[in-house]
């Protein structure tokens, strides 16, 4: 039987748009919450597996996707209390989150501060990590929320994703001869693409597929969302602490690997000392650990998938 997989919006309150995909089933409901500069397309690859066991309800975040892009809701309480808004809509009976990077905040935001929640799925969440100076540390502050301040107070290049392309921290990691040959054909590459293709997800014709899953979802990512990494106003003074010590339900926390860089920046979103913190607080929690990149949905398929259904099973 073929997956069918519904694009339907919700607007909330307030008049902001809530762009999700769902599938048509009496299954348990999994709620799925993207990383940042991603969007509900980023699972693309184990939707269907995962539908076999879940109604699955995929969502854009705000500032992603077909998602309202309004700056105003460019924080972890905006957009958790509009999603427990969107939740209660939905159903009445409790469900699943799963929340990649700061997809997990945001889970984290929902289970503490409703009852919505029976089961958490946390992908490798930066908790305590992208928090005060402790982000400075962290490659996505030198990366993505440094290049989006950047991207905001310049006039020069208008389009997001090749300014990312010619300035993301990963050019630091290649040898300093061949650098910058290789970030020019590159560049030019990008833009030959995006000038022809600039609703699509990039392509860069002698880039691996690896790489390039970090773009996807990019041609439709507000830098403001970064930008509020960047300031820190994303998390609204939040205390972790506290909003994880008040977290009841099941909780997985899946843990990608944690490398330093030779300049010392965190490859990673969080080190074991922060995954420490997360499971004094959280009282129900296990830990699985997963030899990969931050993105282990779509380097470790097969192990994420039996991870997942593992928590209703």
């Amino acid at each position: 039987m073929k997956m069918k997989l519904e694009n339907c919006q919700y607007k909330t309150h307030d008049n902001n748009i809530i762009n999700y995909y769902g599938t048509d089933s009496n299954n348990h409901i999994l709620l799925i919450i993207h990383a940042q500069s991603a969007n509900s397309s980023s699972y693309s690859s184990v939707i269907k597996k995962l539908s076999k066991k879940f109604h699955l309800i995929i969502i854009d975040c705000y500032g992603h996707g077909k998602s309202s892009h309004n700056k105003e809701k460019y924080n972890i309480i905006s957009q958790g209390d509009d999603l427990i808004e969107f939740i209660q809509y939905k159903t009445a009976e409790k469900i699943s989150i799963l929340g990649h990077s700061s997809g997990g905040l945001i889970a984290c935001y929902i289970a503490s501060k409703s009852d919505l929640c029976n089961n958490m799925i946390l992908e490798d969440s930066p908790l305590f990590s992208s928090v005060g100076e402790k982000r400075f540390n962290y490659y996505n502050y030198n990366d993505l929320s440094t290049i989006c301040h950047n991207f905001i107070n310049q006039e020069e290049e208008e389009d997001f994703v090749y300014y990312y392309v010619m300035n993301q921290y990963m050019w630091n990691f290649f040898p300093e001869n061949p650098r910058e040959k290789i970030r020019e054909k590159s560049g030019k590459s990008a833009r030959k693409y995006r000038k022809e293709h600039p609703d699509k997800p990039l392509k860069i014709r002698f880039w691996p597929k690896k790489f390039l899953e970090a773009f996807n979802g990019m041609e439709q990512y507000d830098s403001y969302f970064g930008e509020n990494f960047y300031n820190d106003t994303f998390n609204c003074n939040i205390d972790y602490s506290k909003l994880l010590s008040e977290i009841n339900c099941k909780t997985l926390f899946m843990k990608a690997n944690t490398k330093i860089a030779d300049d010392g920046i965190i490859m990673g979103a969080l080190t074991d000392e922060n995954l420490q913190q997360v499971t004094a607080l959280i009282k129900n929690i296990r830990v699985e650990y997963f030899n990969c990149g931050h993105g282990i949905h779509n380097e470790k398929k097969k192990e994420f998938v039996k991870s997942v259904i593992g928590t209703i099973e």
